[in-house]
């Protein structure tokens, strides 16, 4: 029981840690979180698969499901999201980074690289992996506990994505909540949320390179 509440104190300071690295946005916010998590994890003496990383039996059966759901996320995004979140906001989601990716190769080659390394490994890894974890580990593994993991990280890593305007500030979150979700569906598998945001980003990614930045269907 004692070790149980110093591992759960030991979370909270992790989750407050983490955090700030991401509020403050200090350095690379993703690379120095993935620090703590290593830390994290061989302080506790855990393996990478406590983050929710499994076993998947048929590799192509996940992927083909978690495209379709996607494309579906992608389309209501698009479809409904953005637009109404920029006729109430007045402004749309700033995509400025992207500006120069229209016909470029060499930066869609770059995008994709880090689409699927920092982005969709690495911060799955952050959120959806370690930090819904420690929040689990202190709001408890009942239905709530774990809206409440999905609701702490999905709203840090829409801070983390502030640089795109309040729009892309709830966008970024509302994708994070479904990520979550994709997770979940799929036997709390990480992979399954690691793929969703692969996937997503790369959708985006050659949509910009094919005709550039858009900002929904209407």
């Amino acid at each position: 029981m004692i070790g149980e509440v110093k591992w759960r104190i030991v979370a909270g300071i992790e989750l407050a840690l983490a955090s700030a690295m991401i509020v403050l946005d200090l350095f690379i916010p993703t690379l120095l979180v993935l620090g703590l998590c290593a830390i994290s994890l061989l302080a506790r003496k855990d393996g990478i698969r406590t983050l929710g990383f499994r076993r998947v039996d048929r590799p192509s059966h996940l992927v083909l499901m978690v495209l379709v759901l996607v494309l579906g996320w992608t389309l209501l995004q698009l479809g409904l999201v953005m637009p109404v979140l920029s006729h109430i906001t007045g402004t749309v989601q700033d995509l400025s980074a992207f500006e120069d990716l229209k016909g470029n190769v060499g930066n869609l080659a770059f995008l994709l690289l880090m689409t699927w390394t920092l982005a969709a490994l690495g911060e799955e890894i952050v959120y959806r992996g370690y930090l819904q974890v420690r929040v689990r580990e202190i709001a408890g593994s009942s239905r709530w506990g774990i809206a409440v993991a999905v609701l702490v990280t999905s709203l840090l890593f829409g801070i983390a994505h502030t640089e795109q305007g309040v729009v892309g500030l709830v966008v970024t979150a509302l994708d994070a909540v479904f990520f979550s979700w994709v997770r979940l569906r799929f036997d709390d598998n990480l992979w399954a949320a690691v793929l969703a945001h692969g996937l997503s980003n790369t959708i985006g990614i050659v949509t910009f390179f094919l005709i550039g930045p858009i900002y929904g269907l209407w």
